[in-house]
C-alpha cells in the first residue's frame, strides 16, 4: 500500500524544505542515483579545469590570461554543476568535503554515513580521471600521459592546506547558518579567488588532483607530487572543520 501522490500544484505550494547543496545530502535519493551524480560532477569539473587549460595555452603564451581563463572556465562550471547536481547528491565532487560531511555526521550532524562514503570518494575518483581523459581527447592530447608539471615546494603545500581549510569553512559555515541554497555562487567564487591568492591554485580537493596527474598539460600535476598535495588537503580540512566549530559555535540555551 503506498500513500497518495499529492497533485503537482500542491506539491509547488506546500513545498518549503530548503534545497540540498555541499555538506546536505539528500537522504531520499537512490545510492546509485548519488553516485552517478558525484561520477559525472568530478568528470565534468576535471574536463572543464584541463580542456580549458589546454585551450588557454592553445590561444596565448600569457601565463596571466592562461590562468586567468582557467579560473573564469572553472567558477563558472562548477557554480552550473553544484546547482544541477546539489539536489541529488550533494555536489560533493570532493572526497574532503565528503570525509568531512562523514565525520560531521558520526558526531551527531547531517551526512553520509560509511557505507555512502565508501561509494561516493572512488565514484569522485574515477570521475576525475575519466574527466582528465576526455578533456585530452576533445583536444588531441595523448588519453593518458603521465604529467610532468612537479608541484612538491613548500609553498605550495601551504597553499593547499589554506585552499582546503577556506573550502571547508566555507561549506560547512553555510550549512551551520542555513545558507546552504548560496552554495553554487559562493562555492564557485570561492575557489575562483583561490586559483589567485594561494600559491597552488587551489586544487583543494584529492580526487581532482589523482585526475590531473593523468593529463601533462596545463593544469597537471606531477604524480609523485599527488601525495603531498593530497596530505596537505586532509590537514587543510580538518583545520577547517576545526574552524567551523570555533567561530559557528552554537550557544547552550539555559532556564531560570
Amino acid at each position: 500500500m503506498t500513500a497518495t501522490k499529492p497533485a503537482a500544484s500542491d506539491a509547488i505550494a506546500t513545498d518549503t524544505s530548503p534545497q540540498p547543496a555541499p555538506g546536505a545530502t539528500p537522504p531520499r535519493t537512490p545510492l546509485v542515483a548519488r553516485a552517478a551524480a558525484e561520477l559525472v560532477g568530478t568528470a565534468a569539473l576535471v574536463a572543464i579545469v584541463v580542456g580549458s587549460g589546454i585551450q588557454a595555452t592553445d590561444l596565448t603564451d600569457d601565463v596571466a590570461l592562461q590562468l586567468l581563463a582557467n579560473s573564469t572556465a572553472t567558477v563558472f562550471g562548477l557554480g552550473v554543476l553544484i546547482a544541477l547536481l546539489g539536489p541529488v547528491s550533494g555536489a560533493h565532487f570532493n572526497p574532503a568535503v565528503t570525509l568531512a560531511e562523514w565525520w560531521t555526521a558520526r558526531r551527531g550532524g547531517a551526512g553520509v554515513n560509511g557505507r555512502e562514503l565508501a561509494v561516493y570518494v572512488p565514484s569522485q575518483v574515477v570521475g576525475a580521471i575519466a574527466g582528465a581523459v576526455l578533456a585530452d581527447a576533445m583536444f588531441g592530447e595523448p588519453l593518458v600521459k603521465w604529467s610532468t608539471h612537479d608541484r612538491s615546494a613548500g609553498n605550495l603545500l601551504l597553499g593547499e592546506v589554506v585552499a582546503t581549510a577556506g573550502l571547508i569553512l566555507l561549506i560547512f559555515g553555510l550549512a551551520r547558518t542555513d545558507r546552504l541554497r548560496f552554495a553554487p555562487v559562493a562555492v564557485a567564487s570561492y575557489i575562483g579567488a583561490a586559483y589567485w591568492f594561494t600559491s597552488s591554485t587551489s586544487f583543494a580537493n584529492p580526487a581532482v588532483t589523482i585526475g590531473r596527474a593523468f593529463t601533462d598539460t596545463f593544469a597537471g600535476i606531477a604524480p609523485a607530487s599527488v601525495p603531498a598535495f593530497i596530505g596537505m588537503q586532509i590537514i587543510g580540512a580538518v583545520a577547517g572543520l576545526a574552524l567551523v566549530a570555533i567561530i559557528f559555535m552554537r550557544g547552550k540555551t539555559t532556564t531560570e
